[in-house]
């Protein structure tokens, strides 16, 4: 099992991880908030608790003690204030993916059995059609509104009002008493809403999962973090937002991705978590402007300077010759954190010789969800990383190469899939989590993960082909701007194919023309395909191609979703 690097001081529940917090970091800014001039303006560590314990007492002066409470909007202090208020001694968090259709919306808040919604302005008129609805709603909460209005409620003057009744006496909220262990809060995975399952967690279940990251990698009251990835997601939650308040970090809000870049500037966030998708963007944008300013020769030149110093005399270099592209990143970037699928290895091997760090992780909502991260001085670009302290993680009878489905083990397991027992059983066996992910451990206890139990394509001469690894190569590309792998059966065998969405202006380029045709593009493409194929096994080559002309669709984490573009296409 893993060993921590550094202590970590002991919290019991989400109020008390608060309360610490306020007195450690007391006028340290917890947030730092954009206006509309475009200006940042602070929120300090006690404000945000005196607002979370006003939010928490008019909440249960509403009745609302023990109930399903739904939060939706973006990335956002009124978000983190009502979770924390939630969680913190009234009732249940339902955090809600804000990209979701309104019938989506309806039934995940009809299952959860929600009696309160706050929400982002937003949402106003997605809410009266809800309001119209005959539901368990009762109270409708606007994070926008100044005063009460067509019986939707302020957010502003329920902390006003709280604030209020704590100074009358009103100590309800204050006292109140919290199981660690019971569910504090319920998470829909992605899917349909027949099909998304309710994860329930407890405060326990975070709590564990923020101790052990803030063991392994070092995080401090001198970070800043900028918030991308939707705080409904449990990476983004866990990691990104309660992990930064535990530690005393300063959390700023990206105002979407078009403002990444932006909002790197403004803010100089020390590190960042993303996705893949983020990360590959992040490396693309660094070259083509390389490549714009016609410094392609230089560059390549001058990595092979940083490298020689680094390798033969130990001496980085890196920060000062690619100021530039640190700058890029606001110039405080300590390291990125990126999760929720597999990254292109050979971009966090380009940009570690930018002298910019980046450590891969791996995790399940069921998990709280971290299971491995990489750490700073400990690591391997290929592995998810090493298996959390407090975190048993063993490999499902593994093959004749060790590959096996992932098991996980320890207190941050979720408590089962909500109302569905026959799916909690089907995960859960004698403490064990089966994760549906194969993968396998090395000889140094890295855990690498090989694919999804489901997606693996089974040859008829009892091969294993996992698309995630296949769709590793296509990528390399740069004229495949994404795919998808899959079988399909064809005669005697199981055929691989291959759903692809190319990079249709460096086609383009590479043509010498200003338009191209359906046949051109499609026959570039199987080109291509045809020089990956040459590194691939016999039994892996993909077979058959089909080019997609719109972008996948995606999670808002921005993970395809494999099923819904193989059907729908």
């Amino acid at each position: 099992m893993t060993k921590p690097l550094w202590d970590v001081r002991s919290v019991t529940d989400f109020k008390d991880l608060l309360t610490q917090s306020a007195e450690l970091f007391g006028d340290k800014d917890a947030y730092r908030i954009k206006n509309s001039d475009g200006e940042y303006y602070g929120i300090t560590y006690k404000e945000h608790k005196e607002d979370v314990d006003a939010l928490g007492t008019s909440l249960l002066a509403m009745g609302l003690k023990n109930e399903s409470i739904a939060v939706i909007g973006e990335n956002r202090y009124e978000w983190c204030t009502t979770y924390l208020a939630v969680t913190g001694g009234v009732g249940i968090i339902v955090p809600l993916d804000k990209e979701l259709p309104i019938d989506e919306l309806k039934n995940l808040i009809k299952r959860s059995n929600v009696k309160a919604i706050v929400f982002s302005g937003k949402f106003n008129s997605v809410m009266q059609e809800l309001k119209n609805e005959n539901n368990n709603l009762k109270y409708y909460i606007d994070m926008d509104l100044e005063s009460e209005e067509n019986d939707i409620l302020s957010f502003k003057k329920l902390i006003a009002n709280g604030k209020k009744l704590i100074a009358g006496g009103d100590k309800k909220y204050l006292n109140a008493k919290i199981d660690p262990e019971k569910m504090a809060i319920l998470l829909f995975t992605s899917g349909t809403t027949d099909l998304a399952k309710g994860v329930m967690l407890s405060t326990k279940n975070i709590l564990t999962n923020i101790m052990a990251i803030s063991s392994v990698i070092p995080i401090s009251e001198n970070d800043r973090v900028l918030s991308i990835l939707p705080l409904h997601h449990t990476y983004e939650c866990t990691a990104d937002f309660l992990t930064p308040i535990y530690k005393g970090v300063t959390i700023h809000f990206n105002e979407g991705l078009k403002y990444i870049g932006k909002n790197l500037q403004e803010v100089k966030p020390t590190f960042v978590l993303v996705v893949p998708l983020i990360l590959e963007s992040i490396h693309k944008k660094i070259w083509a402007t390389i490549n714009k300013e016609n410094k392609t020769g230089k560059v390549k030149t001058a990595l092979k300077l940083t490298g020689f110093m680094n390798n033969y005399f130990k001496i980085d270099l890196t920060k000062n010759v690619f100021k530039d592209i640190h700058k890029f990143l606001g110039g405080s970037i300590k390291f990125l954190i990126v999760g929720g699928a597999a990254p292109d290895n050979d971009v966090i091997k380009d940009l570690r010789e930018f002298g910019i760090t980046v450590r891969q992780g791996y995790g399940l909502t069921e998990t709280s969800p971290i299971i491995a991260v990489n750490q700073l001085k400990k690591y391997k670009d290929a592995a998810a990383g090493l298996p959390l302290p407090g975190l048993e993680v063993k490999i499902h009878e593994p093959d004749e190469e060790g590959i096996g489905e992932i098991k996980v083990k320890g207190d941050s397991i979720m408590l089962g899939y909500y109302q569905n027992e026959e799916a909690t059983n089907n995960v859960l066996k004698k403490g064990w989590l089966y994760t549906g992910d194969l993968g396998y451990m090395d000889k140094d206890g890295f855990l690498h993960i090989t694919g999804r139990q489901k997606n693996v394509i089974v040859t008829r001469n009892g091969k294993n082909i996992f698309p995630e690894e296949v769709e590793a190569y296509l990528n390399k590309s740069e004229y495949i701007k994404e795919c998808i792998v899959y079988g399909k059966e064809h005669k005697d065998d199981t055929m691989v194919c291959a759903l692809i969405h190319p990079d249709f202006d460096l086609v383009k380029s590479a043509l010498s023309k200003n338009e191209i045709t359906d046949e051109e593009v499609y026959n570039f493409i199987k080109a291509e395909v045809k020089k990956i194929n040459k590194d691939m096994p016999l039994y892996k080559k993909v077979k058959t191609i089909e080019i997609r002309k719109e972008e996948f669709i995606k999670t808002t984490t921005k993970k395809i979703k494999r099923n819904a573009n193989i059907n729908n296409n």
